[in-house]
This record gives C-alpha cells, sequence and structure tokens, in this order.
C-alpha cells in the first residue's frame, strides 16, 4: 500500500525486453513491481518467447496505477497474454480511476503477437487505459483486445462508470492508428441504436507490418472482407476491415456474446500471419 503523499493505492511497473541470440528470442525482466509480474519465458518453435503477464491481485482497483515498458529487440519474436481476463473492480466513490500504462518498441524486423484475454469492467469501476505501439522498419505486430459489457452472470452489464482507451499506433515514424474511446454508460447508454444497439461486447484487431507495398494490404483486406462477411451473422455478430494510412489493417466486431469474438479473432489472426509470415498462428496456451 503506497503512503497517503502518492495518489495511487498500487504502482505496478514491469520493464521487459527480448533479444535474438543464435536465432532464439530470450527474455530479460529489468524491472517488476507487483501487482504485476511474469514468472517465465517459454520457448516456441519458431524461436520466439511466450510470456504470461500476471496480475497478482487478481484485478485492477480504483486509484492502481500500472506501467508496462516492453522493448522487442531487432529479429526477435515474442507472444504475449494473459493468464485470464482483466477484472476491473468498483471504484471507491473518491477514488481515482485506475489507470494503464503501456508503451511497447518494436525494433527492426521483430515481431510481437500481444493477445490478452478480455477486459471485464465491474459494475461502478474506472478506468483509463493508454496504449503506445512505435515500430521500426520491418516489424510485426498483431494485436487484439476484447471489452466485455461487466459480470453478466451478476446482471452487472453495462454498470461500469467509465471506460477510456487511448490507443497509438508509430510506423516508420508515421502516426498510422489513434484511437480515444470513453465509454459512460450511465450519461450515454451504450444499448442505444447510436452505439450497440443489442450487442454487448467488442473486438479490435490490429495487424501491421512496416514495408510492405500498399497493394499487399489492399489484397489482404479483401481477403480478410470475404472472412469478415462469412463469419457475420445479422443482429448477433458483425465484422468489418479496414487498411490504415499504411503498413497494416484494423478489424473491429461486435457480439451478443464474447465466444464468438475470440473465434473470429482466432481466424483472422491465422489468416493473416500465414499471409504475411507463412508461418502458423499457434495460440498461446494457459498456465494457472
Amino acid at each position: 500500500m503506497n503512503n497517503s503523499s502518492t495518489p495511487y493505492r498500487v504502482h505496478g511497473r514491469l520493464n521487459l525486453s527480448f533479444t535474438c541470440a543464435d536465432a532464439r528470442t530470450v527474455m530479460r525482466v529489468h524491472k517488476q513491481r507487483p501487482p504485476l509480474q511474469v514468472i517465465r519465458a517459454f520457448d516456441l518453435e519458431n524461436g520466439g518467447s511466450l510470456v504470461h503477464l500476471h496480475t497478482v491481485s487478481g484485478g485492477i482497483l480504483g486509484g492502481d496505477r500500472l506501467d508496462y515498458e516492453i522493448e522487442v529487440n531487432a529479429g526477435a519474436q515474442a507472444q504475449l497474454t494473459t493468464t485470464s481476463a482483466t477484472r476491473l473492480y468498483r471504484s471507491r466513490e473518491n477514488a481515482p480511476p485506475a489507470t494503464q500504462f503501456m508503451t511497447i518498441n518494436l525494433r527492426e524486423n521483430s515481431l510481437l503477437e500481444y493477445l490478452p484475454d478480455a477486459l471485464i469492467p465491474f459494475a461502478g469501476s474506472r478506468y483509463q487505459q493508454h496504449t503506445r505501439f512505435t515500430l521500426d522498419q520491418g516489424a510485426g505486430l498483431f494485436w487484439w483486445e476484447v471489452v466485455a459489457p461487466g459480470r453478466e452472470a451478476r446482471n452487472e452489464v453495462f454498470a461500469y462508470e467509465s471506460l477510456h482507451l487511448n490507443t497509438d499506433i508509430i510506423a516508420d515514424n508515421l502516426l498510422i492508428a489513434r484511437e480515444r474511446m470513453k465509454l459512460e454508460p450511465r450519461s450515454r447508454p451504450l444499448s442505444s441504436y447510436a452505439r450497440f444497439g443489442a450487442h454487448r461486447y467488442m473486438a479490435t484487431l490490429y495487424i501491421c507490418r512496416v514495408g510492405l507495398d500498399s497493394e499487399k494490404w489492399v489484397e489482404l483486406e479483401a481477403q480478410l472482407q470475404d472472412q469478415a462477411l462469412q463469419l457475420t451473422r445479422p443482429n448477433d455478430l458483425l465484422w468489418g476491415v479496414s487498411t490504415l494510412p499504411a503498413h497494416g489493417l484494423v478489424i473491429r466486431g461486435v457480439s451478443r456474446g464474447g465466444r464468438d469474438l475470440f473465434t473470429g479473432l482466432s481466424s483472422f489472426w491465422r489468416a493473416a500471419k500465414w499471409e504475411l509470415y507463412q508461418q502458423a498462428a499457434i495460440m498461446p496456451r494457459k498456465i494457472y
């Protein structure tokens, strides 16, 4: 517990780097402060490294601050996942919102697959997330994010106070994506047809590789859009695909249930990784 002079209940930090040595990727932990923790890295068949991001407190409380700094060095291949869904707990009335800052740098010809479980905002929670990716020439990124409506089993659908998701992706010194999402269900009901309508879950998948010709991204967009149309079920599950200004594309989905979104994300990821890297996409194994 921090002392009373600090604005945060908990200030967790995790600083990792991945380096390619003899065709294998090696993880190094430079700093970790609870509740953030990694235990070990697992070798992947392609020479990459799989790491599970732990939150040992079981969730994020109001007033907590979590800082991630991750460096994927030249030629390294890393796969990150979480051990379970990220639970955003109810904030106390006078507590500041929980915050997470994640800075990830992908150096020349590196690859990161960041495949976390869903965010679950509990009733009364307030959360702000700031994510920044920087990609050098030849670097690649697969990153998805799924946001649940809350704890449905307890009838906590869109019962959180606020959810702010800010994302920047910079590729070869060019800003190719900027998101500023602010969801406040109490003042702007998410079940309105101008927002989620009948859907409850949302997902985003970014696929990037710096240096590919724009024609390649147009071709991949068309391929994945055909896939999106096959997966879409009107009034139940919707998918859309769009190219970014350069170096990548984004896929978005909304659904009545979360399982369909993860199935779709996995399908898009497998197809895109084969097209871009001629490698199979293998889901990270979980540890508990």
